[in-house]
């Protein structure tokens, strides 16, 4: 599967990964479309020859699948679908209620679920594409004060290798990214977080989450975008279910 002139379609599009995922693969020819819940970032992105814009709430079926219909107009069936619109929140597990987990639930798990479901019919009937989450390292092992968000994320890991195996003949390859600490603007808001409960200054704040990393760095956005690229090439035709870890060794 080379991208010239494939369709893949990316959610949380308008800032961060997956706008950097966005312009390399419409650098690399693909036809692009994006989604997100607000339109002035999407239309920002969309500057970039190669790449349209559909508003969508992941968490909302209905949404998804009006913004899918109106992508395949625009620029015909789906052949790749990169699951990346996501939101993190921080409490204590003890002071979370129900609402707090299923908000989490709801968009970083049910948001990948409802996206999948949208764009593999198209598949199917190609007999080829490539659905990816972009999950975290927070699929992969446990942090504080983020249960609910871990919790997401491993059950993504958990449908990434379940569709993996039952479209494993199909010519469909189904895989997540997980990125560690990455320099996006949900990072920042992370490190403000920080700031406001703790009082450190920006820098021990971002020190506090770059001691993960043994690289002692963030991971950048075109690092992840890279990594999405090869999941779609042919060389990866047999990377099938796999948990991409993009995190400096921390896991």
């Amino acid at each position: 599967m080379q991208l010239q002139d494939k369709h893949a379609l990316i959610t949380g599009g308008g800032s961060g990964v997956g706008a950097e995922i966005a312009r390399q693969f419409a650098a690399a020819g693909a036809k692009v479309t994006i989604t997100g819940r607000n339109a002035v970032p999407l239309q920002e992105v969309s500057n970039t020859r190669g790449i349209t814009w559909q508003t969508c709430d992941v968490t909302l079926p209905e949404s998804v699948n009006t913004a899918f219909e109106a992508a395949r107009r625009q620029n015909g069936p789906l052949d790749i679908v990169i699951a990346n619109a996501g939101a993190a929140s921080s409490k204590p597990f003890a002071k979370m209620d129900m609402q707090d987990l299923q908000d989490m639930l709801n968009v970083n798990l049910a948001g990948v679920f409802n996206c999948w479901q949208a764009g593999l019919s198209d598949m199917q009937a190609k007999g080829s594409g490539r659905l990816i989450a972009i999950a975290s390292t927070a699929g992969l092992k446990g942090y504080p004060y983020v249960s609910g968000y871990c919790a997401a994320k491993h059950g993504v890991i958990g449908l990434t290798r379940s569709l993996a195996l039952e479209l494993a003949r199909s010519g469909i390859t189904v895989n997540a990214i997980c990125p560690g600490f990455t320099d996006t603007p949900l990072l920042q808001r992370s490190i403000q977080n920080i700031m406001d409960k703790t009082g450190r200054s920006a820098e021990d704040a971002a020190k506090s989450l770059t001691q993960s990393n043994p690289q002692a760095r963030f991971v950048q956005p075109s690092e992840v975008a890279s990594a999405a690229i090869w999941l779609c090439s042919d060389g990866a035709a047999s990377v099938n279910g796999h948990a991409l870890s993009v995190s400096g060794g921390e896991i």
